[in-house]
């Protein structure tokens, strides 16, 4: 049975992928706290899933009626109160780990993934409005979300920077964040506690390569691509934050940008239900998953260092892969491109389900 602080001892955290109002007032997130979860992440479709199926939000939605507010106003005052509540509950978290753990995650709105100027504004409404220091404005990785990283970083405002999918996503926000601090220090300001994470969408790869594997009858590689294309990120992680200038920055009181492990669910079935935790455990990286996820792996998940393992093995595969002619990099960048599209999906469907509950709220039915 595995453990999850004896897994932060081994230098991960394990984050819920989750959200729900009741999950915070119920006092379901504290016990979860004190079993060792060490922060959160949302997005879209999360709330999409607590609004439309549940009544946690009905009193709010309520008030909000005959208010003039805009569907997106309705749901950022929603998402707000959540974030406050999730961050006020991992805040000691926040403050025993110096900075280091203890966040819940918001997104800038889908429809800004191509929109430089338009994420700085977001993100920077968000992290004021919220008024807590440990959270982080979700910022895609996409070629108009890199400069804003940057940007931010250097005001000092905390940024997860999501939808990565391979080592030149990776590289770039890497770049962005060292950039970023760099601007910061070079104008005189503090750089500890400027907090970012670096989330890595891992089971997506294998769902998309194993259909092509399929279709040309490679089977050795199946459910294998995923992990290596993880591992061979956290080498080029480990790289990047050392050397001479990741140690100037860090003399200043930087932080690392840890590796954060996203879409660790398994989609296929036919795989172990924690194939994507087992098998990327080691220092300074950050797993979010779902609550059904962790409830695997603190049953039979595999508690020790495995994220050096196999490495060798790992370009073998990924060089494997070219050879037979699937091409990571243009799936990867396709993954991207659907997943912005997908979190759009879901944003129009959340606008939808928030006015659908309203109507219903006030109707004389449900009166």
């Amino acid at each position: 049975m595995a453990d999850l602080k004896a897994l932060h001892r081994l230098g991960q955290a394990m984050w819920i992928d989750y959200i729900r109002r009741s999950f915070m007032t119920s006092g379901q997130l504290d016990q979860w706290i004190k079993r060792g979860v060490r922060g959160m992440t949302s997005n879209p479709t999360i709330f999409d899933k607590a609004i439309a199926a549940s009544d946690d939000y009905d009193a709010s939605l309520r008030r909000q009626v005959g208010a003039g507010m805009s569907l997106p106003a309705r749901y950022e005052a929603l998402a707000l109160e959540d974030i406050r509540l999730a961050a006020d509950s991992l805040r000691p978290i926040y403050d025993e780990s110096e900075g280091a753990d203890g966040y819940v995650s918001l997104e800038v709105r889908p429809a800004l993934s191509n929109d430089t100027q338009g994420t700085l504004t977001e993100a920077r409404r968000l992290f004021a409005m919220l008024a807590r220091p440990n959270v982080l404005i979700k910022v895609p990785a996409t070629h108009e979300g890199i400069p804003a990283v940057k940007q931010l970083i250097s005001e000092g405002i905390n940024i997860n920077i999501t939808l990565m999918f391979s080592l030149a996503h990776y590289r770039d926000v890497s770049e962005a964040y060292l950039s970023g601090l760099e601007a910061r220090a070079a104008a005189g300001m503090e750089l500890r506690h400027v907090a970012s994470v670096a989330s890595f969408f891992v089971s997506r790869v294998d769902s998309v390569v194993d259909q092509r594997l399929e279709r040309i009858g490679e089977r050795e590689l199946r459910g294998k691509i995923a992990v290596a294309n993880s591992k061979l990120t956290y080498e080029v992680f480990r790289r990047t934050f050392s050397g001479s200038r990741w140690d100037r920055l860090e003399d200043l009181g930087a932080m690392k940008q840890r590796v954060l492990w996203a879409s660790t669910s398994t989609k296929n079935p036919a795989y172990p239900d924690t194939l994507y935790v087992d098998n990327l455990i080691g220092p300074d990286t950050v797993n979010t998953a779902p609550l059904e996820t962790i409830e695997a792996f603190l049953d039979h998940g595999r508690l020790e260092k495995t994220i050096d393992d196999g490495l060798a093995e790992a370009h073998r595969q990924i060089g494997r892969l070219a050879e037979i002619g699937v091409d990571l990099d243009e799936i990867t960048e396709q993954l991207q491109i659907d997943g912005v599209k997908a979190f759009a999906a879901s944003f129009d469907s959340l606008l939808s389900s928030i006015e659908k509950k309203q109507r219903a709220l006030v109707s004389p039915e449900r009166a």
